[in-house]
């Protein structure tokens, strides 16, 4: 193999590599964002069940 043809082997797997890195990046946040969603809803109902009480 040529040097110019490693460079861009190198170049797409450092892109793939960033491209992953960000999917999970992303995927977190979701997860974060949905866990802070159902905390909230929890808290709520707390709340009206003891001014229902």
């Amino acid at each position: 193999m040529t040097a110019p043809t490693l460079a861009k082997i190198a170049a797409a797997c450092a892109v793939l590599m960033v491209l992953a890195s960000c999917a999970n990046t992303i995927r977190g946040i979701g997860r974060d964002t949905a866990g802070a969603v159902n905390a909230t809803e929890d808290a709520g109902h707390k709340v009206k069940r003891a001014v229902v009480n």
